[in-house]
């Protein structure tokens, strides 16, 4: 990095840090992003000395509000929402709704910012947001759920809409959810609205495909990583944590192109099976309420561990973190490195932790992150919102087929900044460069 560079940056990082302290998510997220395009800024001056970089930092708006809901006896409950509508340059506000008490407005922020490179990392004309609220829908009943969702919807309505921010789901918040929203938006409003939420089942106007679509994104993209170095699925054996919609459909769709899924894990432990785990198996057991740790009773082909976590100690060439943030360490990392994986993606939003990261990077593993591999569900969402427009309804078939074309795009774009500024191997460095420089340039003609 050269020496103006790195100044500029430090004196950005002091007014940055000034302004959100204590915000410590959002903080870290921007010094890492920067860092990390810090190459664009030493070839590019005129983004620095334009101050352009500084801009796309700052949130366009952070909406905050109350949310009063009753619980099922009656009793008046508080909750706070948000929703941070972060860059508007390439089109309406998009991001995903979280239910979660771990929501803040620094955690809100942070993820705001990163939805907003991976956004324009899509190539699509779409703007970033996200929200949510400090709600646990794990300690309430169906009908709690219901009355808070709309509850929360009637404080949000006003500020969103379908040319102007098109939330869907995160943590927290499924199609179930999606439809509660849309309901009572246009209860409010006193019109159908079938675009203002992405999400939905198919049948209230949602997109057939958009339930598989992270999922099989995340492994089209891991296709076209293995691709360059002239291999593919076939006969790869592969870890992936989590049985959740994710985990579900990437592991089904990696079987389907070959693969031999050797283990998965969820919150009750994880499950091991050297030829192959049967993944309609898998499929049914979860979708009944029940646990790995039950199909492994009733399996004897089937290894199980109490320890979710055991899964990075299982042999194998590509692992898959699709379960939640920063469940992959570096000690996690040195094992798998140590026990010859060759390929590592991301199909949860940010499940390695930097050090991993960094510790797959210098023992030349192949990594996908997940701003690029998991933006399939992004993806599908912007279909749904075309759909709406067209009125006419998206085929399975037609969703899969562009997907599996716009994730090898995505690739593309982060192989072509990795080459360009870099040694070609950082595909983390890649994706953040390739969207960062489609924001500056929306900036810099608006």
């Amino acid at each position: 990095m050269k020496k103006i560079t790195r100044t500029y940056l430090n004196h950005l990082y002091e007014r940055f840090d000034a302004r959100f302290d204590g915000q410590e998510e959002f903080i870290q997220a921007v010094h890492s992003f920067l860092e990390s395009v810090a190459p664009v800024l030493d070839r590019h001056p005129h983004w620095r000395d334009a101050n352009l970089t500084e801009a796309l930092l700052y949130p366009e708006r952070l909406i905050s509000f109350k949310v009063k809901w009753l619980d099922d006896k009656g009793t008046l409950r508080i909750n706070q929402g948000y929703r941070i509508q972060f860059n508007g340059e390439l089109g309406p506000y998009k991001g995903g709704l979280r239910f979660d008490p771990s929501v803040t407005p620094s955690v809100i922020s942070f993820l705001g910012f990163e939805q907003t490179f991976k956004n324009a990392l899509t190539g699509l004309p779409i703007g970033s947001g996200k929200g949510g609220a400090d709600f646990d829908p794990s300690e309430a009943s169906e009908d709690e759920i219901r009355r808070f969702s709309e509850a929360f919807i009637s404080e949000l309505a006003h500020h969103i809409g379908e040319d102007r921010d098109v939330p869907a789901g995160d943590v927290g918040v499924g199609s179930r959810e999606i439809s509660y929203f849309a309901r009572r938006y246009e209860d409010i409003h006193a019109t159908s609205s079938p675009g203002t939420f992405t999400g939905k089942p198919p049948g209230r106007n949602g997109l057939k495909g958009r339930e598989e679509a992270t999922g099989y994104g995340l492994i089209y993209f891991v296709e076209e990583m293995l691709r360059h170095q002239e291999t593919g699925l076939e006969g790869k054996r592969i870890a992936v944590s989590g049985a959740g919609n994710v985990s579900l459909h990437a592991m089904q769709k990696a079987k389907d192109k070959g693969g031999i899924i050797v283990a998965c894990s969820d919150s009750s432990g994880m499950i091991t099976n050297n030829d192959g785990l049967d993944i309609e198996a898998v499929r049914k057991t979860k979708e009944k309420g029940g646990s790995l740790k039950d199909l492994a009773d009733g399996t004897k082909t089937i290894t199980y561990q109490s320890d979710s976590g055991a899964i990075w100690q299982v042999k194998a060439d590509i692992a898959l973190p699709c379960a939640m943030e920063n469940e992959l360490k570096e000690d996690d990392a040195k094992t798998l490195i140590t026990n010859g994986i060759s390929l590592v993606a991301e199909g949860a939003n940010m499940p390695c932790t930097p050090d991993a990261i960094m510790a797959f990077l210098q023992n030349d593993v192949l990594f996908g992150p997940g701003k690029a591999s998991n933006a399939g569900g992004v993806v599908a969402s912007v279909f749904e919102m075309a759909q709406a427009k067209e009125q006419i309804p998206w085929t399975f078939e037609k969703t899969d087929e562009h997907l599996e074309r716009q994730m090898t795009e995505i690739y593309r774009r982060c192989q072509d900044a990795a080459n360009t500024y870099g040694d070609g191997k950082n595909l983390d460095q890649g994706a953040n460069i390739a969207g960062f420089l489609r924001i500056l340039e929306a900036s810099a003609d608006s």
